[in-house]
C-alpha cells in the first residue's frame, strides 16, 4: 500500500513538473522573433493572402485557356402533330449529348487582368514582408521593454537595500544622540516611498510581459524568461553601422507598396481603354443525337467564331476612362508624397539615433557623478555633517540617474529599431 501512495505521489510530481515546463519559456531575443514570426495570427493571414493571390492568378490564365463542357438533354412533345402541306408528321421524343469547346482568341480585358492579378500577387509578398517586419519590430520593442522594467524594478529594490542600511546606521545614531528622530523619521519615508515604487514597478514588468505574450501568441499563464540583458543588446546594437547605413527608397515597403498601386492603377486605365477593343472567340460543338426527331436537318458538328465589336455605350466607356486616368494622376502624385515623406523620414529617424547616443553617452557618466555624490553626502551624514535631507536628495539623484540611464538605452534600442526598419534591416 506504501509503495502505491509513493508511485501516485511521484506521478503527480512528475506531471506538475510537465505542466510547469510546458508553461514556461525562457527565450532569447533571435528566439522570440522567431518564435513570434511563426505564431504569429497577422502574418498567418497575410500569408494565407498570398496563397489566394496565387490561386486568384492561376485561375486567371485558366479563363484564356481552352474550356470544353457536355450536356444532355431529353424532350417529350406528348404526341403533338403538325401538318406541312399534304404532309403530316408527328413530334417524337428527342434526346442529344452535347459537347463544346471554347477557345478565347483575343480579349484586351483578360490580357490586362491577367496583368492586375500578377500586380494583387506581388502586393500580397510584399505586404506579407512588411507585416513580418512590423512584427519583429515590435518583438524588438516589447523585449527591450521587458528588460527596461525590470531592471528599473532593480534598481529601486536596491535603493529600498541601501535605505535599509542608512535607516539602520540612523538608528544607531539617533540612540547616541548624534542624530535627531527627525533624521530618522525623514529616511523612513524615503524608505516607505521606495516600497511602494518596487509595487508600481512590478505591475510594470506585469504589463511589459503580457504585451509579449500577445506579440508570442501564448497564453496569459505563461511564465516568460528572458535570456539576453538589457547591456547586451546594447553592445551588440552596432549602432554606428545603423547610422552609417544606405538609404534605398525601392527596398522601403512603404515605397513598393506605393508603387504596386500606382502600377495597379495604371493597369485599370488600360482596362478602360481596351473595353474599345473587339473580342474575340473560337468554339466546336458536336452533338450525338440519342433519340432524332421524324425531321432532323441540323449537322452534328459545328466550328466557328465570335466577334464582338462595341459600338456605341453613350459615353459611358469614355468617361469610365477619364474617371481611370484621374484616379492614376492621384495614385501618382501619392507616390510623390511618399518618396518626400520617406526622405524626411530618414533624416528625422538618424537624427533621433544620434541623438539618442550622445543623451546615452552623456547619462552613463551622469551614473558615477550621481553615486560619489551620493557616497560623499552619506559618509558627511554619518559625521553629522550633513542632513537626512541630503542624504534623501542625494538618493533620489542617483535613482534617477539610474532611471535617465535606463531610459536612454532603450531610446537608443527603439531609435535603431526604427531605422532598421526603414532601411529594411529587420527581415
Amino acid at each position: 500500500m506504501n509503495t502505491r501512495r509513493i508511485v501516485l505521489i511521484t506521478a503527480s510530481l512528475l506531471i506538475m513538473v510537465s505542466l510547469r515546463a510546458q508553461n514556461r519559456l525562457e527565450i532569447s531575443l533571435e528566439e522570440a522573433i522567431r518564435y513570434a514570426v511563426d505564431n504569429n495570427r497577422q502574418l498567418k493571414s497575410a500569408s494565407y493572402a498570398i496563397q489566394e493571390s496565387r490561386a486568384s492568378h492561376i485561375a486567371t490564365i485558366a479563363q484564356g485557356l481552352p474550356q470544353a463542357e457536355a450536356s444532355y438533354d431529353y424532350q417529350n412533345f406528348f404526341n403533338a402533330e403538325a401538318q406541312l402541306g399534304l404532309m403530316k408528321f408527328e413530334f417524337n421524343p428527342t434526346s442529344n449529348l452535347n459537347f463544346r469547346a471554347n477557345q478565347l482568341l483575343f480579349s484586351g480585358s483578360y490580357i490586362v487582368g491577367l496583368q492586375m492579378s500578377k500586380l494583387y500577387k506581388e502586393i500580397s509578398e510584399v505586404n506579407f514582408q512588411k507585416t513580418d517586419a512590423d512584427i519583429r519590430a515590435q518583438v524588438i520593442n516589447s523585449y527591450s521593454l521587458v528588460l527596461i522594467s525590470q531592471r528599473s524594478k532593480e534598481i529601486i529594490k536596491q535603493n529600498v537595500v541601501n535605505m535599509e542600511e542608512v535607516l539602520s546606521k540612523t538608528q544607531a545614531l539617533v540612540t547616541v544622540g548624534i542624530l535627531d528622530e527627525t533624521d530618522k523619521d525623514q529616511i523612513s519615508l524615503q524608505k516607505a516611498m521606495l516600497e511602494n515604487a518596487v509595487r508600481t514597478a512590478e505591475r510594470q514588468v506585469e504589463m511589459a510581459i503580457n504585451l509579449l505574450r500577445l506579440q508570442l501568441n501564448v497564453p496569459v499563464t505563461t511564465e516568460i524568461i528572458l535570456k539576453d540583458n538589457l547591456l547586451n543588446l546594447m553592445v551588440s546594437a552596432d549602432v554606428e553601422n545603423t547610422i552609417q547605413g544606405i538609404f534605398d527608397i525601392n527596398r522601403n515597403f512603404d515605397y513598393r507598396l506605393m508603387e504596386l498601386q500606382t502600377s495597379m492603377a495604371a493597369k485599370q486605365l488600360n482596362m478602360e481603354r481596351v473595353k474599345f477593343l473587339p473580342t474575340a472567340a473560337g468554339f466546336f460543338n458536336y452533338i450525338e443525337k440519342i433519340k432524332k426527331p421524324e425531321l432532323d436537318f441540323q449537322p452534328k458538328s459545328v466550328i466557328g467564331l465570335n466577334i464582338s465589336i462595341p459600338l456605341f455605350s453613350s459615353g459611358s466607356r469614355y468617361f469610365n476612362q477619364a474617371k481611370a486616368q484621374y484616379h492614376l494622376r492621384s495614385v501618382e502624385n501619392q507616390l510623390s508624397m511618399v518618396a518626400d515623406q520617406l526622405h524626411i523620414q530618414e533624416s528625422q529617424l538618424r537624427f533621433n539615433l544620434k541623438n539618442a547616443m550622445e543623451q546615452y553617452e552623456v547619462q552613463k557618466e551622469n551614473i558615477a557623478l550621481a553615486q560619489r555624490v551620493y557616497d560623499n553626502v552619506l559618509l558627511k551624514y554619518q559625521q553629522g555633517v550633513a542632513s537626512s535631507l541630503d542624504v534623501t536628495t542625494a538618493n533620489s539623484n542617483i535613482l534617477q540617474a539610474e532611471n535617465s540611464y535606463t531610459m536612454a538605452i532603450m531610446q537608443v534600442l527603439e531609435a535603431k529599431t526604427a531605422m532598421d526598419k526603414l532601411l529594411n534591416k529587420l527581415n
